[in-house]
């Protein structure tokens, strides 16, 4: 029997976009690729570009620039469009701007016939998650935000380095809005099989102290990214590829994304990050960590502020 042809429609081909579609190129995730952008002829240069690079690819992609028609066939819509964050701006600057563009963008998806899972990438990430579900009226579960997906990568890193151990068996999460409210769950952190804590007890020349200044890079990296090259787009890139696998090769994979809470973590109607179970059907199922009093307070405090935010923009 023929394997499933999956299709991926990209919307949005600027640098986080393009960045996407490279690493989904290098990594032969997906059988077709469909660019589509305001801008058809960028699109158009962007999926030429691409094709150039297939004789090293380690499997064919059929990549071309398309329309919202090609949304109805679709597996999976990645949208990567909007405004970007700039120099001294907050990702709940963007709220306004991008939520305007997003209406256009869902209804002209749905329009085309398509049933499948939304991945959003465009800042704020958690706001621009609940408004794709409200316009779209898919079910919550098909409807997922990258999340805190990337900030719990440069925690990993920034750990692992801190440690001198592969930041792939470093295995903790930050949670929470993707931006300054989000918060390390320090209390389910482990390095390897051990805990955390647990392990910096065990090496004299690692202090317990220096972990808040760890984070505090973490939260803050896209701004001194920013500050240094204009925009960050190689590790949301990455991110969003990590994720497309998870959904598209039915993984049961857990990864901190942005999910529709509806009394998980004690909270209702907000899209915000957590770790949760990712396959062919979307978010399977939302994992609820057992945090401690402070990491409840800070993620209480995470929801209120993107309910705040949210608010004016949805009524």
């Amino acid at each position: 029997m023929d394997r499933k042809i999956n299709r991926v429609v990209l919307i949005g081909t600027g640098a986080v976009g393009c960045s996407f579609a490279y690493s989904m190129v290098n990594q032969g995730v997906a059988e077709e690729l469909v660019l589509i952008d305001v801008n058809h002829e960028k699109a158009t240069g962007e999926a030429m570009d691409l094709n150039h690079g297939i004789p090293f690819a380690p499997t064919p992609t059929k990549i071309w620039s398309g329309t919202y028609s090609d949304c109805g066939k679709a597996d999976l819509i990645v949208i990567t469009a909007g405004l970007p964050q700039k120099p001294g701006e907050t990702r709940l600057d963007l709220v306004e701007k991008n939520t305007k563009i997003f209406k256009q963008i869902v209804k002209a998806v749905m329009d085309s016939g398509f049933n499948g899972i939304f991945l959003i990438a465009t800042n704020p990430v958690d706001i621009l998650t609940y408004v794709t579900w409200k316009e779209s009226g898919l079910p919550k579960e098909r409807v997922i935000g990258s999340g805190t997906t990337l900030d719990s990568a440069r925690l990993r890193y920034m750990i692992g380095d801190y440690v001198k151990v592969d930041p792939r068996n470093v295995h903790m999460a930050i949670i929470g809005e993707h931006g300054d409210t989000e918060l390390p769950v320090w209390s389910h952190a482990h390095i390897g099989v051990e805990h955390l804590y647990s392990y910096i007890k065990g090496n004299p020349e690692l202090k317990e102290s220096d972990l808040e200044e760890i984070f505090m890079n973490v939260r803050d990296a896209a701004y001194h990214i920013i500050q240094r090259k204009g925009s960050t787009y190689y590790g949301i890139g990455m991110s969003l590829v990590r994720i497309t696998k998870a959904i598209l090769n039915n993984e049961n994979s857990i990864l901190p994304v942005s999910v529709y809470l509806d009394g998980e973590y004690g909270h209702h109607d907000v899209y915000i990050g957590v770790p949760a179970i990712l396959n062919r059907k979307g978010i399977q199922k939302v994992i609820e960590l057992d945090l401690n009093e402070k990491e409840k307070e800070q993620f209480a405090h995470s929801v209120k502020v993107l309910k705040e935010t949210m608010a004016p923009v949805l009524s």
